[in-house]
């Protein structure tokens, strides 16, 4: 099932959540050996290169699972869940969307302020364009600040996001982890196999 019903995610959703996951997590470490770990110049260049290559990836996924998002069916929340749970876990979503999208453009701005004028070479493919700023330090400054803080930002609800699915999972036994490693038709013929199983059928408290 590629698409969404009210039953779970269909693949298209579940795709994009895991690739812009795994990317966030790989930004993030590549963020951090840049700027905190003394390396050698060439290896320093190849990996904003590369920093800045994945980041454009990851706009691009970002901007598609935001589309996805507004016009596609948003499946029942997890049986069991009060009306503040549904409305923060609705937040949470919407905000890491947000910064999925905002943490790249902050990075796009600061290749295009920065006064060294270096290309961005997407995968060595393709040069990106800089965004039409003006060059200056005291702009790089800002937007570097600005990308770094978002970042760090996007981690803490990334990491409030995780503990939250585990939490429901070995918890609460519910469903809401499940929902995002298999569509909602596989959920329904699960649910139908395992018959009274709780682990099975919507994970829930014996």
């Amino acid at each position: 099932m590629l698409r969404n019903d009210k039953a779970g995610f269909g693949w298209i959703t579940i795709v994009l959540h895991w690739a812009i996951a795994a990317l966030i997590l790989t930004l993030l470490g590549l963020g951090f050996s840049m700027r905190r770990t003394p390396v050698d110049p060439v290896l320093q260049f190849s990996l904003y290169q590369w920093h800045k290559s994945l980041g454009f990836t990851a706009l691009g996924l970002a901007t598609i699972r935001a589309l996805w998002h507004l016009v596609e069916v948003r499946p029942r929340p997890p049986a069991g869940l009060n009306a503040l749970e549904r409305r923060a876990a609705s937040a949470t979503h919407v905000v890491l969307i947000l910064l999925a999208l905002a943490v790249p453009l902050a990075g796009w701005a600061v290749a295009s302020t920065s006064t060294l004028n270096i290309p961005s070479f997407y995968f060595n493919w393709i040069v990106i364009p800089h965004l039409p700023m003006a060059k200056s330090e005291a702009a790089e400054d800002l937007w570097t600040l600005v990308h770094m803080t978002l970042a760090y930002l996007l981690l803490c609800f990334v990491a409030l996001h995780v503990l939250a699915a585990l939490y429901h999972h070995f918890a609460r036994r519910d469903d809401v982890l499940v929902r995002m490693l298999q569509t909602g038709s596989r959920q329904r013929a699960s649910s139908q196999a395992a018959g009274s199983d709780p682990v099975i059928a919507g994970r829930k408290k014996p």
